[in-house]
Order: C-alpha cells, then sequence, then structure tokens
C-alpha cells in the first residue's frame, strides 16, 4: 500500500502502539485508532461521537485532580494553539487505572486557524515500573529485607548525625541497644521461620513503643538498636523498659503454632561529651550484656 491509496493512514495509524484519536473544537472524537482500543479496552464504535469532555476515561494526573473538566491538555491545545505534555491516568473500561504519558497537538485548516486537536497517548506502566524499581532499590539501601526497618547503615549514618548534632547543640540522647534473649534456641527450637517470624513481631512492637521522634532499626542479627533524641536519663530508662514490658506480652507463634516466649535484654547510654560512635556502642554493648549477666529480660543503664 502507498500513501496515495485509500485507507494508507489509517492502517498506518492502526498499526500504532500508541493511542491516537482526533477531535474538532468542541471536543467531539472524530478518530480512536486500535492503539487507543488496545489501552483503554473501548472501542472505536463505543468513542466515536462522544466528548472528551463527558469524562469517558476519567483522566486525573499525578495528585487525583480530574482533567476532563477543568486542566485538560486537549482543551488548552485548542485554546492557545500549543503543544502540551502530561503524565496522567486513564480509568481503563474494566475500571482499573492505566498511567499514560499524553502528547496533544492542535489541529489546523488551511487557513491556519484552529480546528480541532489530536492526542497520541502512550502506555506509561513500563516507565512507572521502572521508576518505583528504582525508587525500591534506594529505598531497601537503607531497610533491612526481613522486618522493613532501618538497616546498620541507616543507623550509622542517624547516630553520626545525633552525634554531631549533640556537640553544637548539647541536646542530650540515648543509644539502646536491644538484644532477643536466647534467639538460637528459637531458631533451634522452632525453625528458622519461626525465628524470623520472632523478628518481625519484635521489630513491630519495638516502632510502637518508642516516640515518633526516636529512630530504631535492626543493627544486625537478633539486635536492633534504638536512638532517642531529647531525653534525660530517666526517660531513657523508661523507654527501655516500655520495650521490654510490650515484648514479653507479645504473642507471637511458630508455624506449627506453638507460642513463642520473648523478651529483651537492652543496654541503655546516654552521649557523652568525648563520646563518638565506636565508644556510645562499646558501651550500650557493655551494658547489653550487662543485663543478661543479670538474668536476662531486663535494661541496665549507665
Amino acid at each position: 500500500m502507498t500513501p496515495e491509496e485509500p485507507g494508507f493512514y489509517k492502517q498506518l495509524l492502526d498499526r500504532m502502539s500508541d493511542g491516537v484519536y482526533f477531535v474538532d473544537r468542541e471536543r467531539r472524537i472524530l478518530y480512536w485508532n486500535e492503539g487507543a482500543s488496545r489501552l483503554t479496552g473501548y472501542s472505536a464504535e463505543e468513542i466515536l461521537g462522544k466528548n472528551c469532555k463527558d469524562d469517558i476515561l476519567c483522566h486525573v494526573d499525578l495528585t487525583g485532580k480530574h482533567l476532563c473538566k477543568d486542566g485538560c491538555p486537549v482543551a488548552a491545545s485548542i485554546e492557545d494553539g500549543e503543544q502540551h505534555q502530561a503524565n496522567l491516568f486513564l480509568r481503563h473500561k474494566e475500571g482499573r487505572r492505566v498511567p499514560v504519558s499524553v502528547r496533544v497537538q492542535p489541529i489546523r485548516s488551511a487557513d491556519g486557524s484552529i480546528s480541532g486537536a489530536v492526542e497520541i497517548f502512550s502506555d506509561n506502566s513500563a516507565e512507572a515500573e521502572a521508576q518505583r524499581k528504582t525508587e525500591e532499590m534506594r529505598r531497601m539501601t537503607f531497610l533491612d529485607y526481613l522486618t522493613g526497618l532501618p538497616n546498620r547503615r541507616f543507623l550509622e549514618m542517624s547516630l553520626d548525625t545525633a552525634l554531631n548534632e549533640f556537640q553544637v547543640h548539647h541536646e542530650p540522647f540515648a543509644v539502646l541497644l536491644i538484644d532477643i534473649d536466647k534467639f538460637k534456641d528459637i531458631n533451634d527450637t522452632y525453625g528458622h521461620s519461626s525465628g524470623d517470624l520472632a523478628l518481625q513481631q519484635v521489630a513491630k512492637t519495638l516502632v510502637g513503643s518508642m516516640r515518633p521522634t526516636d529512630i530504631v532499626g535492626r543493627w544486625g542479627g537478633d539486635e536492633f538498636l534504638a536512638i532517642a533524641r531529647h531525653v534525660k536519663k530517666k526517660t531513657a530508662m523508661t523507654l527501655a523498659e516500655r520495650c521490654g514490658f510490650l515484648i514479653a506480652e507479645t504473642r507471637t507463634f511458630s508455624l506449627d503454632g506453638r507460642a513463642i516466649p520473648l523478651s529483651l535484654s537492652t543496654g541503655v547510654t546516654m552521649a557523652q561529651p568525648q563520646d563518638d560512635a565506636h565508644g556510645i556502642l562499646h558501651r550500650a554493648d557493655e551494658l547489653m550484656y550487662q543485663s543478661k549477666a543479670n538474668g536476662r529480660g531486663r535494661a541496665t543503664i549507665g
């Protein structure tokens, strides 16, 4: 088929993977290609003659704003004669939302007046998925894969920040090094899957036990680290005891339904003027092992 033959351009447009449709000045849809049908679920017979401002596709932008009646790129192109682009979501005939990249160009008559517009829209799912994966990788760089809490890398950075602020502003803060008692016995008795479940339950409980301004994350293995800002010694100890009490009350079950007893040994220490990260962590570690030596299931501050 050559460009001179009837139907050449329609076949060309229908073979495009992108959706294409034309509207007149009243935004009545005059052409709807097969790509548009594939992306939306609506056939040309269902769409032709209808008005795009009837909100058939229920276009919304990234903030959820409905564009068919206010902010429509097609209407804008007809009004100002300029090309418009947008990333938005249309509603598929089956009800799901489809991310699309939209490009609109005005259509001009022989005398130069605007007679309508053409919109080309592309499935943006691949790009959206790539962006989501990129963001997920960025997020996972600082999150523990099992518990979803901040990981050791993030905690080290947060501790350095807290120490720097302490040196400048002298705002007191505490470090809590938290260890699950007899975690090896949990793995040996109930299995590693149950051990993972116990770690997840402890993580959730610790987050609920601390204040919104505190940072708590997985330090490694069965150890967690919390950084409590703007606290004095009494408040820090109260936080540690609350964590221990709530963990003891946590109902965690193995995969075969057996209850898993949980308790924490915690070392609590306040930042001191001469501290660096190694020093404050070493002190918290010694205090945590002192809690274990004194019978486990308790917090020791120093």
